[in-house]
């Protein structure tokens, strides 16, 4: 199979060690793409709720696919998240071309382009995680409740449905803690200067233009690998959001690609340099 050749791809929110990690279908992904930079930009492990007695073949598959990359000379940034959080006494850690870190700032194509999690805005994370903990169990238990809808639904001829989903879209505060959320991120960002953010924790893919009094960044998300199954990708200097196909796990989808009117500039001619890791 002829792997498509990304610049950088940006993946998060993996949540691997848990009932509702979508594995296999990343590892399809993964063996499909050819990136010069790999992002894994927080939550890969879930390390809150990691136990011996759930570590599936298909998630060990994940850790040596990255591991792959790594020994073939591409450079892995492993970011931390809330869910990974215990790997941040170890940012700073490099290991050949795997780098351990909290944030990630770079220069694609001439543009500044600011990488992290997102889990520092989230106030319940700052000042109760006890309770960030808690309804972390408790969106585990939707999933799963969520599999068994699912399974009876397709039983049916139905399709799939997202309970989480479409709790969070209906729920005013949860909808009020996203835009906010978006909001001081992309704020951040134009305050200092950054062309684009690029955030995970959420699991709300997005890509969009935002502008305020003091300017305007490209705010991206890439989601996650629980409910939506996407990932970032930039190449020939424009950022597409990727959605795994639906249908089969064997089908490539073409991504779906937002025009930004950016100049076309390959990575080969102005290229991604580290301008920041920490």
């Amino acid at each position: 199979m002829q792997k498509r050749i990304i610049d950088v791809a940006v993946i998060s929110d993996v949540h691997l060690g848990t009932l509702g990690c979508h594995a296999k279908e990343l590892l399809t992904y993964l063996n499909t793409i050819d990136p010069k930079i790999l992002v894994l930009n927080g939550d890969i492990i879930d390390i809150w709720n990691f136990t011996k007695l759930y570590w599936p073949e298909t998630h060990m598959a994940i850790v040596r696919r990255i591991m792959a990359f790594v020994a073939s000379g591409i450079p892995v940034y492993y970011l931390t998240g809330n869910h990974d959080e215990l790997l941040r006494k170890f940012s700073g850690l490099k290991l050949g071309n795997f780098h351990l870190c909290d944030k990630l700032l770079l220069d694609i194509d001439g543009r500044k382009c600011w990488i992290f999690h997102g889990d520092v805005f989230d106030v319940t994370m700052r000042y109760s995680k006890w309770l960030a903990r808690l309804g972390a169990i408790g969106y585990d238990l939707l999933i799963m409740i969520n599999k068994l809808v699912n399974f009876i639904s397709q039983s049916m001829g139905r399709g799939k449905i997202s309970l989480s989903k479409r709790i969070k879209d209906s729920v005013k505060q949860a909808v009020n803690f996203v835009d906010d959320f978006e909001k001081t991120a992309v704020d951040l960002a134009i305050e200092n200067g950054y062309d684009y953010v690029v955030c995970g924790h959420i699991h709300k893919p997005q890509i969009r233009e935002c502008i305020n009094e003091n300017g305007s960044c490209i705010y991206l998300n890439s989601g996650d690998w629980i409910e939506n199954h996407t990932a970032l990708e930039y190449a020939e200097g424009q950022w597409s959001l990727y959605r795994y196909p639906t249908s089969t796990a064997t089908t490539v989808q073409v991504p779906l690609t937002l025009e930004l009117s950016l100049p076309i500039l390959g990575i080969n001619q102005i290229g991604i340099r580290e301008l920041e890791v920490a």
